[in-house]
């Protein structure tokens, strides 16, 4: 078969003798088979004017995408400026501020940048920024301490029991677990509590135990006792006064079969533990039995 009998035969231009020729060569039957199969596919639909509407849509969303990625870049650098202004805001009124802690069994002395004296008594914390002290004093006290406030701006003692303000004076302030007690040796004192504020005068104490104010009397000394290593309680709940103990003696206290609630008054001393342990069992008609650094409180009936 001649090579250009299977063009001619694709556009059907060959003669009657040329076809028969063709017919009879080896490879005219897969010829046939492959020209069958190719009239039988058919080529996809193609819509110019949907080809341009999508070729126009996808130019318009590179162009929109150009346009917002200049945006997006000047966000993230004022993102990155806010994140770095405000890591070296925290690392630096972090470094300005001042705390003090006190352990069990132990007093500390702090002078604070006004020259105002603060004596914190033991298991107490307190804390305050030194950066602005100087027209913001302003500070935070967990536990107990007696103020001695230089003459000045206002100054303020927030506790989570309630909030003393002063301009200068001496003035005792303890917040524990339900007890919180506010007592004015000199000058005069303002305490927030509940909402409510009350004046208090030299030689007068605020007291308020789980959320309700009690009467209480007078000071009778220039310093709370427990400068004088002593502490001192006028119809307190036994339970604040073993509480004391366990602080100020650095020993493990536990109870049997002893009213908790019943009122104390009395003083122990902040040194000697046997004085201590005395003091509290004989008013209170408990006993006690002390082993290495534990001490047992417990009833008459207790086993």
């Amino acid at each position: 078969m001649q090579e250009n009998h299977l063009a001619k035969w694709l556009n059907n231009e060959l003669s009657e003798a040329e076809l028969s020729e063709f017919k009879n060569s080896d490879t005219y039957a897969s010829h046939e088979r492959i020209a069958n199969a190719t009239n039988s596919l058919e080529g996809p639909d193609f819509d110019s004017e949907e080809a341009l509407l999508a070729f126009k849509n996808k130019r318009e969303l590179q162009n929109t995408k150009v346009i917002q990625l200049n945006p997006f870049k000047k966000f993230l650098r004022v993102a990155a400026a806010i994140a770095i202004l405000l890591t070296g805001s925290y690392f630096f009124l972090n470094a300005s501020n001042e705390t003090v802690t006190t352990q069990y069994a132990e007093n500390k002395e702090v002078i604070l940048p006004d020259n105002s004296e603060v004596t914190l008594n033991a298991d107490s914390e307190l804390s305050f920024n030194k950066k602005d002290w100087a027209t913001n004093r302003n500070l935070a006290l967990e536990g107990e301490a007696f103020f001695k406030v230089a003459k000045g701006e206002r100054f303020t003692v927030n506790t989570a029991g309630g909030t003393v303000a002063v301009l200068g004076t001496q003035f005792n302030v303890e917040n524990r677990n339900g007890f919180f007690e506010v007592t004015c040796y000199e000058g005069l004192v303002s305490v927030t509590f509940n909402g409510n504020k009350t004046k208090l005068p030299a030689g007068s104490s605020f007291v308020a135990i789980n959320g309700e104010t009690i009467s209480n009397e007078k000071p009778t000394t220039n310093v709370p006792s427990w400068m004088n290593a002593e502490s001192s309680f006028k119809s307190i709940p036994l339970k604040y006064v073993l509480d004391e103990f366990e602080r100020q003696h650095n020993i493990k206290v536990s109870t049997k079969d002893v009213d908790l609630n019943q009122l104390y008054t009395g003083s122990f001393s902040n040194t000697d533990s046997d004085l201590a342990l005395q003091s509290i069992s004989t008013p209170s008609q408990i006993k006690f039995k002390f082993e290495g650094n534990k001490v047992l409180f417990y009833g008459e009936n207790a086993q």
